[in-house]
């Protein structure tokens, strides 16, 4: 039966603009593995929140067939990767089937479809090259995310840019405005302008959210190399680069957003910022807005928690900590052969592991590090979890690194396979949430908000959204920073004093010696998420700043850190 497609669901009045979001990764839920980090999280979230408001809103992404990658050990149990091919029995095959242009050459794609109902998501539609009558190479595009190879990213970018507009040549379904969630489809903007022939006409059918202030996500690209491919959708070098007002030799692809952009977003107030100091204000580009980022609550928050806080219930709130944290405790015995006690304070650093991250800041100082985790008056246990990029073998050696050194503590564990599920088990039993950017590079950040969701206290850098929520010693710990002058390995000095002397300080003597205002700062950061850090005011405020900027009727939601929240 030939596949059709109407929207699914009935729109809420003030979302009625259809809108296609085009992303490279989704954290949808654990068993469709086709994301790597924050990006896919934040996305994920979003459809979420898009489905919950009833919004007129369709994802693109691709069906990666061997996802990121299985994060799995070697036999000295240090850190591995697997390539396992994926299946997903839920997805439905459209029958949908079109060709793109990479290299000269044609490239077959198939589509598949996610149904709102299956994971209660906005419709996502998925495109793959993995078909037969592909060469191999043309195969490998949607093989995995963010592939090693520039060639092949590129095609991907191809894949997802000009494949979303193909896409929806068969679709009843019009977008009236396209959002690039990152620069990735970014071939999507020259298809456009291909069809149109001004830049005006493809400012009014396109916005663009920039994630990162890191050079890796702001990418810079030979034109060569992108006209060989086809990025350029048949637009001469000449042509383009007059649209992008210089005559280098590589396209910045996120000052080339920015042109095509009719509105542009940074992901916190501090990104805008960082991102004004980059760009300031050029001629012919959108000023830079702020929607933070934020995560679903109804996905990722312990709810038993929160009716025993509206309730004043704080003996059950500490109970079910608690019980999460023995849970957790399970899985970290299966791995790793420890037995850790819920009577113990647990420091948790979960993230993709990258440089700027700083996953091993705890260990900047062996002998503060040692005398740390050996206190027996005021035990502490800590875990570490986290995937680097296949190809960063100094992120993958951090990693190994921290391994090793929990080798020689039977309370520090390391573990591998962080995906959506591990991470509900880390923020549900996490007493402590360890965030430590280095300042000025995390954009944003997002694993904070769902561990405060789970009663996890954030103990942070002030980077990113951390600003925007954090009350010091009510609702979180902040961490100083060191005066931005420095060096960076002097400010990781200085930095790893300052969380070595709170941790000693001031976190474990209130957990231990004053349970009570402990339990204050952890029902107080319960509260403070919310509402502001649940994604139904990021899906709100993406209608109202960037698709629909007329529709005044959108409530304005302030953040935690400008006002007590109500709950």
């Amino acid at each position: 039966m030939p596949f059709t497609f109407q929207h699914p669901y009935v729109f809420d009045d003030r979302f009625r603009k259809p809108v296609a979001y085009c992303c490279m990764e989704f954290a949808i839920h654990q068993p469709l593995k086709i994301y790597a980090g924050g990006l896919g999280f934040l996305a994920g979230s979003h459809l979420r929140a898009a489905y919950a408001l009833r919004q007129n809103l369709v994802a693109v992404g691709i069906l990666w067939k061997y996802g990121y990658y299985d994060q799995v050990r070697k036999s000295d149990q240090t850190m591995d990767m697997l390539f396992q091919e994926k299946g997903y029995g839920f997805l439905e095959q459209t029958g949908i089937r079109f060709t793109i242009e990479v290299s000269g050459h044609e490239v077959w794609v198939e589509v598949w479809y996610l149904r709102p109902e299956i994971f209660r998501t906005a419709p996502l539609f998925l495109l793959s090259t993995d078909v037969p009558e592909n060469d191999y190479l043309s195969k490998t595009i949607s093989h995995k995310l963010y592939d090693a190879n520039p060639e092949t990213t590129t095609a991907a970018a191809i894949l997802l840019g000009v494949g979303t507009m193909k896409l929806f040549d068969y679709l009843d379904w019009q977008p009236a405005l396209f959002h690039l969630n990152e620069s990735h489809a970014l071939p999507l903007a020259f298809y456009l302008y291909k069809r149109y022939l001004r830049i005006e006409e493809v400012q009014k059918r396109l916005v663009y959210t920039n994630h990162t202030p890191e050079q890796g996500g702001n990418r810079q690209m030979d034109y060569l190399l992108l006209e060989k491919m086809g990025f350029f959708c048949h637009v001469p070098i000449a042509e383009v680069k007059q649209l992008m007002g210089g005559n280098g030799p590589a396209l910045h692809q996120t000052r080339c957003a920015l042109r095509f952009a009719g509105r542009a977003n940074g992901v916190s107030a501090l990104h805008v910022t960082t991102l004004n100091t980059w760009f300031g204000e050029v001629p012919g580009m959108p000023p830079w807005q702020t929607i933070t980022n934020a995560q679903d609550f109804d996905y990722w928050a312990n709810k038993e928690m929160y009716e025993a806080l509206q309730a004043g219930d704080t003996a059950t709130v500490a109970a079910l900590k608690a019980y999460a944290k023995k849970q957790l405790f399970e899985l970290v015995a299966d791995q790793n052969g420890e037995i850790l006690d819920e009577k113990v304070f647990t420091l948790v650093f979960a993230k993709r592991f990258a440089g700027y991250k700083r996953p091993a800041l705890l260990l900047s100082d062996p002998d503060r590090f040692h005398r740390l985790v050996t206190n027996e008056k005021r035990p502490i246990q800590i875990i570490w979890a986290g995937k680097p990029y296949p190809m960063d073998y100094t992120a993958i050696g951090v990693f190994d690194r921290i391994v090793h050194t929990c080798r020689q503590y039977r309370n520090c564990s390391t573990l591998v396979g962080y995906e959506l599920q591990l991470s509900r088990w880390l923020k549900q039993g996490a007493d402590g949430w360890l965030n430590v950017p280095r300042m000025r590079h995390e954009a944003s950040g997002t694993s904070g908000m769902s561990a405060a969701m789970n009663g996890a206290v954030n103990i942070s850098m002030p980077d990113g959204w951390f600003p925007e929520f954090a009350r010091d010693k009510v609702n979180s710990f902040v961490i100083p920073p060191a005066p931005p002058d420095k060096a960076d390995h002097e400010q990781d000095a200085i930095e790893a004093n300052h969380l070595y002397n709170l941790l000693e300080q001031a976190i474990l003597p209130m957990f231990y010696d004053d349970p009570q205002r402990w339990m204050s700062i952890v029902q107080q950061g319960m509260r403070d998420i919310l509402p502001y850090f649940d994604s139904k005011r990021l899906a709100q405020e993406y209608y109202e700043k960037l698709y629909d900027p007329a529709d005044s009727r959108v409530v304005q939601l302030m953040p935690a850190g400008q006002h007590a929240a109500a709950f």
